[in-house]
């Protein structure tokens, strides 16, 4: 089942002279199973939005449900579907606290009172997965790890919960070209591997071509365009208004056709587009 959010409003601080409204009505499904990429300008409300997924934030007015449950609910059935949603907030390394680097990825799973072997288990499996040697790191502060490790360990205490659903509020932010590339990697091997839907927000349109099967774009609180990255990444008014740019690939390519290459700027992705210039240009060269 997908995450609905239905006609959902967010005004902060209402009744006072720094009221703001956040979102506007949005009506979005997630579905189960997606990479959905949520891209827009800062002040564009994208990340207001994330925060109601796992009802840190509760509509002013509108639904959300996870799985049909509404999260403004009361109950085991409500605090079920907010634990279905694991969240990592932009530079997540802030959220590390603990002494060691286990005890702060174990800290999600302890509250859920899960028998010891099983933590360690969960433990293990998320420093492995976000490539961080158990035994090289388990007694290691987090705060004496590089900035990249850090990132590293925050998101491994989310994983270590097994969440149905994860979103990452600009996760790649602040981090280094390689930092970025190993972190993207581990995200899309996650959502392949575990079949865990994803919501990525993010403003690198890059990052998005690479990753996600769906985009959604957004300004001043509202959904302008909800697509498939191939229609969306064409979508030039939507874009402009977003305060966004079209992936770099896309951007070439389509100069490249402007100039009488034979290339497609669907393959917005470098290793297509790169694949698709090599071939035009020696369908060119025998011509």
């Amino acid at each position: 089942m997908p995450i609905e959010l239905k006609h959902v409003t967010y005004t902060y601080m209402p009744q006072t002279p720094f009221e703001r409204v956040a979102l506007q009505d949005v009506s979005l499904t997630i579905e189960e199973g997606s990479f959905t990429a949520i891209a827009g300008h800062t002040g564009s409300g994208k990340s207001t939005l994330v925060q109601h997924l796992n009802g840190i934030l509760q509509p002013t007015s509108g639904q959300v449900l996870v799985d049909g449950t509404d999260l403004a609910a009361r109950g085991k059935a409500a605090l079920a579907a907010r634990r279905k949603v694991g969240m990592v907030f932009q530079y997540p390394e802030h959220q590390l606290f603990e002494e060691t680097v286990a005890l702060d990825i174990a800290f999600g799973p302890k509250n859920l009172e899960l028998p010891e072997a099983e933590i360690e288990q969960r433990v293990r499996q998320a420093m492995e997965f976000v490539h961080l040697d158990y035994e090289t790191y388990k007694d290691r502060s987090p705060f004496q790890l590089s900035g990249g490790q850090m990132r590293r360990a925050a998101i491994a205490g989310v994983i270590a919960l097994q969440p149905k659903y994860l979103v990452l509020d600009e996760p790649t932010a602040g981090l280094d070209p390689r930092g970025r590339e190993d972190l993207l990697q581990r995200i899309v091997q996650l959502h392949k591997k575990e079949k865990i839907t994803i919501v990525f927000v993010s403003h690198n349109m890059d990052d998005i071509a690479r990753t996600a099967d769906r985009v959604v774009f957004m300004d001043q609180g509202k959904v302008l365009l909800d697509e498939a990255p191939a229609k969306a990444f064409f979508a030039e008014k939507e874009i402009a208004q977003a305060g966004l740019a079209a992936p770099q690939m896309v951007t070439l390519l389509t100069k490249l056709r402007e100039k009488g290459l034979a290339v497609d700027p669907a393959a917005f992705t470098m290793e297509d587009g790169v694949a698709h210039i090599m071939k035009a240009l020696r369908e060119a060269k025998s011509c």
